[in-house]
């Protein structure tokens, strides 16, 4: 047993699309979106560092590469399907769940299962890595969603995409990171040119004021 099926299965990663169902004109796969939220993480890291906070790095890039490799076994399922219902949510997270640890004890040697049962866990806990792995999904979920909004895309879906994925962020404005993001970032992406600049920008500051 060696660890052969754990690196196919990054092969796998490639060929899942995100957001799967829906016309785009920029396909996203789940390994495009890991190394994403990845390099995100890594800079919202680096701004809750230089607030005073302390990272614990390697829990941060496992979380990160790590957070949806599990996808190789069941996909990347609608989210108006995954969350349609808390039971369906749980019912899901359970067959992931029994599905990776079944890879682990059949294809993992047994010397690296630990490590990779870590890994390969739910990483969007209560740990500043977590939380900074929640903030760094739904950062790169408004940069996809805007990719299409920016270029036309007629699909709705891509504005309410764009809506929860700030709500998600919003939740977290208490962390320097997002204050740095609401303040310097965004404003910049919301500057871009493009054809619903007015509508974005005007749904962007009613969530914000909502919030």
């Amino acid at each position: 047993m060696g660890m052969h099926q754990f690196i196919q299965g990054l092969n796998n990663l490639e060929t899942l699309r995100r957001a799967p169902g829906f016309f785009k004109y920029a396909e996203h796969s789940v390994a495009a979106h890991s190394f994403k939220v990845a390099e995100i993480a890594q800079l919202l890291g680096d701004i809750e560092e230089n607030a005073g906070n302390t990272i614990n790095w390697l829990r941060l890039y496992e979380k990160a590469l790590n957070h949806d490799y599990t996808e190789r076994f069941i996909g990347d399922i609608k989210t108006p399907v995954k969350y349609a219902t808390p039971a369906l949510r749980e019912m899901l997270a359970d067959v992931e769940e029994s599905m990776t640890e079944n890879f682990i004890q059949n294809e993992i040697p047994a010397e690296f299962q630990a490590a990779y049962r870590r890994r390969l866990s739910e990483g969007k806990d209560d740990t500043l890595e977590g939380v900074i792995l929640s903030i760094a999904d739904k950062v790169d979920l408004l940069y996809e969603s805007f990719g299409e909004i920016e270029k036309g895309n007629p699909e709705r879906v891509f504005v309410s995409i764009y809506t929860e994925s700030l709500a998600v962020i919003m939740s977290f404005e208490e962390r320097p990171s997002v204050q740095y993001f609401l303040k310097d970032i965004l404003p910049d992406m919301l500057n871009e040119e493009f054809a619903d600049r007015d509508m974005l920008t005007k749904l962007t500051r009613a969530i914000m004021t909502k919030k």
